[in-house]
């Protein structure tokens, strides 16, 4: 699992929006507060990594989940834009957590789970 709460919880987030799956991003809004992500950066998460306010490393997070999404692989841009940050191990951890939250989404969706008490539709509300 990736080391920086920071950089899980906004993939996990975007994964959310991008298998349009209201459980796991409402799961995660909360958890993502605690993992230093602000109210407004979450909003961020839906429009995506072309919101001109995300740091470099961040956009980079977003665009390798859309790209993983979209076309199975990070592209070259967005993986040295990683590298310069993550060692080997991060950039594979990082393919496999976006991984296993689209199959967490696929598996939430498919059995219809509803949100918790007190968790509110925040992906689509």
């Amino acid at each position: 699992d990736l080391s920086r709460p920071r950089d899980r919880e906004l993939a996990i987030l975007r994964v959310g929006v991008l298998c349009d799956a209201p459980y796991e991003f409402g799961q995660h809004h909360v958890i993502a507060q605690r993992s230093d992500i602000t109210i407004d950066e979450i909003e961020r998460v839906k429009v995506g990594p072309d919101d001109p306010a995300w740091s470099a490393h961040d956009r980079a997070i977003l665009r390798a989940t859309d790209e993983l999404h979209h076309d199975s692989r990070i592209s070259d841009a967005t993986w040295g834009v990683l590298a310069a940050s993550y060692g080997a191990e991060q950039l594979l951890d990082l393919i496999f957590a976006i991984g296993n939250y689209h199959l967490v989404s696929f598996a939430l969706n498919s059995c219809g789970v509803e949100l918790d008490a007190g968790i509110p539709d925040t992906l689509h509300g």
